[in-house]
């Protein structure tokens, strides 16, 4: 006899919990599967384990720096493993912590896989052996995505690795080729330069952070060559050989071939969607580029079936898949909630110097047909900045010269991380330059930046 629900969530990360939480809070009869830890990829392997070990890579470099600040400290050292353990142990307190809110939200959580068995039907395996049968209306498949693998650069364990081995190494390799330059290899190339690594990030692209805009990419490029990160953008990949304890890759870049050897490999190269043994097959669900097709509410082609977060496509994100997740909930709750906007999802990578960014970049917004106004802020002449000794940033932002609309925003420096919300709301509310100018910015404060930003696209800057 099945377990019955009014809605089982597949997959236990940052859209599948949040959905979870969302059902209950609407008065739904709820059950999450989740094959391995509560939190997905997100808590456990991505966006929180990492940022606990930048956090790290900033302290080593600050104490390198000391002197900076009338401060000198002799034998600077650290303990790897202690870093990567404090990693872990971040990770685990917030798995622990979503095991907590769905028992205080009454969701029903089986450990197991499930797959589709029919029409609002699931099967919950685990090793093979059955666990429990699920009936529900409504299935939302939250699924997530994985690496994605390029032949000859499978991950090994020991020479050439993913995110995974990237988190929990045994040692700190001395040298470290990191191949794929958005978020995750950025941040990753970022953060073992930074722990005193030898690191060449190697993009096959024009430029590093390519979906970033370009004036940014080319900061942060100049940034990285300036901490002395070899970087080679339009590359083509050769052959990659290992060598007993490091690995040979050969690249060509700048009109010219050369080989490459370092103690590991990051393959940093994209992601696919979960979507094998879902049970899809038979169903009206479509899988484009292991992607699967939704509109606007999360709905698949088959009744009663959704899809949110990695699984459905980019951006891949955390915040995306929670956000995306409440619009799903709600529609099958029969509220009316306002339909997802793509370009009003902040990007964020926490490398040294971090970026920021939402809407359209200067070319997109070209691209579009707009005529714009756009305006910068460099870091240095922010007060806040220089004296915390953080001068190195810059803040974009692109306007409709016609209308006033803030059509995107790009940020460089530290902690625009935190910053980039304020024109994530600016946009929410479709706020035009004539309110962001007349905001008034605590000072002092790096904020004034994103102020002094506004002011220069219209020709009202102070500080420069």
């Amino acid at each position: 006899m099945a377990d019955q629900f009014d809605l089982v969530v597949v997959g236990g990360g940052p859209g599948g919990y949040v959905a979870a939480i969302r059902a209950s809070q609407l008065k739904m009869k709820v059950a999450l599967v989740e094959r391995e830890n509560l939190g997905g990829i997100c808590l456990n392997w991505g966006c929180i384990p990492t940022k606990a070990l930048l956090r790290a890579s900033e302290i080593n470099h600050l104490l390198h720096t000391l002197d900076a600040y009338g401060f000198a400290a002799d034998n600077i050292r650290f303990d790897f493993q202690k870093v990567v353990k404090r990693s872990r142990a971040v990770a685990n307190q917030l798995s622990s912590g979503v095991k907590g809110l769905m028992k205080k939200n009454k969701v029903t959580v089986y450990d197991g896989t499930a797959k589709l068995a029919g029409p609002g039907k699931l099967s919950v395996t685990k090793d093979g052996k059955p666990v429990a049968e699920l009936a529900a209306k409504n299935i939302i498949l939250a699924t997530g995505a994985r690496a994605r693998v390029l032949p000859g650069m499978e991950p090994d364990g020991k020479l050439i690795w993913s995110y995974r081995e990237a988190l929990v190494p045994d040692a700190m390799p001395k040298s470290l080729i990191v191949i794929g330059s958005g978020a995750i290899g950025s941040e990753f190339a970022s953060f073992y330069l930074n722990m005193g690594a030898q690191v060449t990030l190697i993009e096959v692209m024009d430029r590093i952070l390519p979906v970033e805009d370009a004036e940014i990419s080319a900061f942060v490029q100049k940034s990285f060559a300036k901490q002395k990160m070899n970087v080679l953008t339009s590359a083509k990949i050769g052959k990659v050989t290992k060598n007993g304890d490091s690995v040979t890759v050969s690249v060509e870049a700048g009109g010219k071939v050369q080989e490459i050897t370092a103690d590991r490999l990051i393959s940093a190269v994209g992601i696919v969607g979960n979507v094998e043994d879902l049970g899809l097959e038979g169903t009206k669900v479509k899988v484009e580029r292991t992607h699967i097709v939704i509109d606007e509410m999360g709905r698949t082609g088959e009744p009663g079936l959704y899809a949110i977060g990695d699984v459905a496509g980019p951006p891949w994100l955390a915040h995306k898949a929670s956000h995306e997740a409440i619009i799903c909930v709600e529609s099958i709750a029969g509220l009316d909630p306002h339909p997802m906007e793509a370009l009003n999802i902040p990007g964020c990578t926490y490398c040294r110097p971090q970026v920021a960014s939402v809407g359209l970049t200067e070319a997109k917004a070209k691209e579009a047909g707009h005529e714009v106004r756009v305006g910068r802020f460099p870091f240095i002449g922010n007060g806040k900045a220089i004296a915390l000794g953080e001068p190195e940033g810059l803040v974009k932002t692109v306007f409709d010269a016609k209308t006033g609309e803030l059509l995107g925003a790009h940020m460089v420096g530290p902690e625009v991380t935190e910053m980039i919300q304020g024109y994530t709301i600016a946009r929410t509310l479709e706020t035009t330059e004539a309110e962001l100018m007349h905001t008034v910015f605590p000072h002092p404060t790096v904020s004034e930046t994103m102020h002094e930003a506004v002011l220069d696209a219209f020709g009202r800057v102070i500080h420069i």
